[in-house]
């Protein structure tokens, strides 16, 4: 019983939490993303790792939190949008892409399940996913460590229903 509670619980936790967040105006969230973004990759930005997204548009979608935000970088900051037209778009829903984050999920499996949708500029994709892979846990915000590993944590551990 307790495990069904739990799998449905991480199953309808990110659809419940994305009405909540539907809520939230946009301005507050960009500028929640923009600082995550900044703190996380300052380094890489500061190296010209992200010269490849210098003027184009990477689409991010969390299908079950309804969330869609438009990433790029402009005069080496990294300026978040409400809708641009994407060069290259990554799909996915929350539990997958936590997990991607906290290397419990491999993208490639998830591309090829079709659980992680890319869409658009291949090259400039692939320039995205060696990204995503470089990231080390340790580098990110410790923060934002903590809570993508706790939550992997309950992901990993729900039973399948």
């Amino acid at each position: 019983m307790l495990s069904k509670i739990h799998s449905q619980f991480v199953n309808k936790a990110p659809h419940i939490l994305g009405l909540t967040l539907r809520h939230i105006p946009f301005h507050i969230k960009k500028q929640a993303i923009e600082q995550l973004l900044q703190l996380q990759f300052e380094h890489s930005l500061e190296d010209g790792d992200l010269d490849f997204l210098e003027n184009r548009w990477l689409k991010i979608q969390v299908t079950d939190l309804g969330l869609i935000w438009f990433v790029s970088l402009i005069d080496n900051k990294l300026v978040v949008s409400r809708e641009e037209i994407a060069d290259v778009s990554f799909i996915g829903n929350a539990n997958d892409l936590i997990m991607i984050a906290t290397r419990r999920q491999d993208p490639d499996t998830l591309f090829f399940q079709r659980r992680l949708i890319v869409e658009g500029d291949t090259e400039l994709g692939l320039y995205v996913k060696n990204l995503m892979d470089s990231i080390e846990l340790e580098s990110m915000p410790n923060f934002l460590r903590v809570t993508l590993e706790k939550l992997a944590s309950i992901i990993e551990s729900a039973p399948e229903i």
